[in-house]
């Protein structure tokens, strides 16, 4: 009766060791008869993965139930816990539970604790989190580079490392993408220098296939600033037209804009430290600092509020299903002028 619990709101990565559990347990001859996704949204699914994990495997392979937005650490109804009692009994060795939610489970919950105390007792359960850092946590940033750096036998030194975080800050699925492209690429150049060494990723490189990119968003952040919108609208439509992905493209820019409230937050404070204004505005390098300061010199609080708020509707907005290039017109376009210092 294997369980995994697995949760934190690093989707990519979750998604990748649920994936994994996928291919180890279960044949894909046998795929469709053993296989069922459940949203854990709804009671009635709940009900029906409750019941349909209690059944062996048909054909080879194991059999796996995976329940998305998993309720059973985080609050469900009496009936359903009460159901989950039941079932973890019953449920067969080569038959897999998969809980997945991206809250932290409650451990005063008593469906929580059974479910790990069944965890506990059984060699082939595993709980595992997956957490991305808090934007301003570059260390947390760095090992999250690390990490999928050792995953895919890549290296790289401390400083194009930080060159990653500067151009890509923590979205994990973005952080992947564009490691596996540098993956690729040294593996082309050990097949021509027919070395079987762990290929070291020069900070060249990632600016060629990383910081193009981040240059051009920049760019488009700096129009922002001085509010040449549509000038900006119609860089964002080239670059989204060209297969920038448009969550990597807002990204940059609420980077960007947070790290220009950062520093207008702590200049008006009187802080000179460069090295401690970049720590707590997680900025990896210190002398972009002085870039920053020419960059919002002029510039309200107000102003760059308003612009974050913008940023962070239009993210919104594009998570939400609606069109990019809607969403940035929608809210770029809305009246509320930039308002600068006298």
């Amino acid at each position: 009766m294997p369980i995994h619990l697995i949760w934190g709101d690093d989707y990519e990565a979750s998604n990748r060791e649920i994936e994994e559990i996928i291919q180890t347990v279960i044949d894909p001859a046998w795929k469709s008869f053993n296989y069922s996704q459940i949203d854990g949204n709804d009671p009635k699914q709940n009900l029906r993965a409750l019941e349909e994990v209690q059944s062996a495997p048909l054909g080879s392979g194991g059999r796996i139930i995976l329940i998305r937005r998993s309720p059973f650490c985080n609050g469900c109804s009496l009936e359903i816990a009460e159901k989950l009692d039941q079932a973890i009994k019953l449920i067969p060795d080569n038959t897999h539970l998969i809980l997945n939610n991206s809250n932290r489970p409650d451990k005063r919950l008593k469906t929580t604790k059974l479910i790990q105390k069944s965890i506990q007792s059984n060699s082939f359960s595993k709980e595992k989190s997956f957490i991305l850092p808090l934007p301003w946590d570059i260390n947390g940033q760095r090992n999250l580079v690390i990490n999928n750096l050792n995953r895919l036998n890549l290296k790289m030194n401390h400083e194009t490392i930080n060159l990653i975080v500067e151009s890509i800050g923590h979205d994990s699925s973005l952080i992947n993408t564009e490691l596996q492209k540098l993956a690729l690429l040294a593996e082309a150049i050990n097949e021509k220098s027919n070395t079987n060494k762990i290929q070291e990723i020069s900070k060249d490189l990632v600016i060629q296939l990383v910081e193009n990119n981040s240059t051009n968003a920049l760019e488009i952040a700096n129009l922002l600033l001085t509010e040449k919108k549509v000038t900006a609208l119609n860089k964002i439509q080239s670059l989204l037209n060209s297969g920038e992905p448009a969550l990597r493209l807002i990204t940059t820019l609420t980077g960007q804009a947070r790290g220009w409230l950062w520093v207008h937050l702590l200049d008006s404070e009187g802080n000179q430290d460069v090295k401690e204004m970049a720590k707590l505005a997680g900025i990896a390098n210190p002398k972009r600092i002085f870039v920053i300061r020419k960059q919002i010199q002029g510039k309200s609080l107000e102003a760059l509020l308003e612009l974050m708020k913008k940023l962070l509707k239009i993210e919104v907005s594009i998570k939400s299903g609606t069109n990019p290039i809607d969403s940035f017109k929608d809210n770029l376009l809305t009246e509320s002028k930039f308002l600068t210092n006298n």
